[in-house]
């Protein structure tokens, strides 16, 4: 016989566990925002656009042929502009304490999609480092390149800035306390569903007839702890009046 459970059963399980799913909600939305708010170090951002193209200021029309070799060239390019021979040369020129492999992991490259412009994006926990990285990456490129690959095709579109009152990147303290308070909503519910499901207790006459399958006869009622001092107290004060009549 297949056990079914009713709509009824499942919200009198989260009714019942009302209080955990509430404290497990709470304690993770608190500790989120606690950690967004005051452990998590602020990251901000800072771009600069390359523009790959022939420096020909002569030439009129373009050549789809040698469009297609520029965006060719930015896959070599976002390789180069990460390599220790430029890296090396800002982390020198900024002076900047951390290794290449340190440097490297700030610097991301991308690159839109059939476009001869790529773009420098550094992350620092001081926004004016970030921008100063960005501008020094993209300038050393454009002096490297020449000497690595002997061609000149290399201009500057846009240098990084640092903007008044600018926000960092991450964290984001919202949106970990939105998925903080998400999931600790869902693990309250599943840890409720999950300790109703291991509790296999007999507590009323209708769990022993649905796990069981036996009628019930009678109930044997539960005199409360307090309701026995009442009475031995009622008792008490009637046999001190019989006692005080008779006398």
């Amino acid at each position: 016989m297949e056990e079914t459970i009713s709509l009824k059963e499942l919200f009198q399980t989260l009714r019942k566990r009302l209080w955990l799913i509430v404290l497990i909600t709470t304690i993770a939305t608190v500790t989120s925002g606690i950690v967004s708010y005051f452990f998590l170090t602020p990251i901000y951002q800072a771009s600069t656009q390359i523009l790959v193209n022939k420096a020909n200021s002569e030439q009129q029309i373009y050549n789809i042929g040698e469009i297609q070799t520029n965006l060719q060239l930015i896959n070599t390019y976002s390789v180069i502009i990460k390599s220790p021979a430029i890296l090396e040369k800002v982390q020198e020129e900024l002076e900047i304490e951390r290794s290449i492999e340190q440097l490297n992991e700030q610097i991301q490259v991308a690159s839109e999609k059939d476009s001869q412009v790529f773009s420098v994006t550094v992350n620092d926990p001081d926004p004016a480092l970030a921008a100063a990285i960005a501008n020094k990456t993209a300038e050393v490129f454009k002096e490297e390149i020449v000497k690595i690959m002997k061609i000149d095709n290399v201009s500057i579109l846009s240098k990084a800035e640092v903007k008044e009152n600018q926000k960092p990147v991450k964290p984001k303290p919202l949106l970990n306390i939105a998925i903080a308070f998400v999931v600790g909503l869902m693990t309250g519910v599943g840890l409720a569903f999950l300790l109703e499901y291991l509790d296999n207790t007999v507590k009323t006459e209708q769990d022993i007839e649905k796990h069981l399958q036996l009628p019930v006869l009678g109930v044997i009622g539960v005199i409360e702890q307090n309701e026995q001092k009442a009475k031995k107290t009622k008792m008490k004060m009637s046999d001190a009046r019989g006692e005080s009549f008779g006398s």
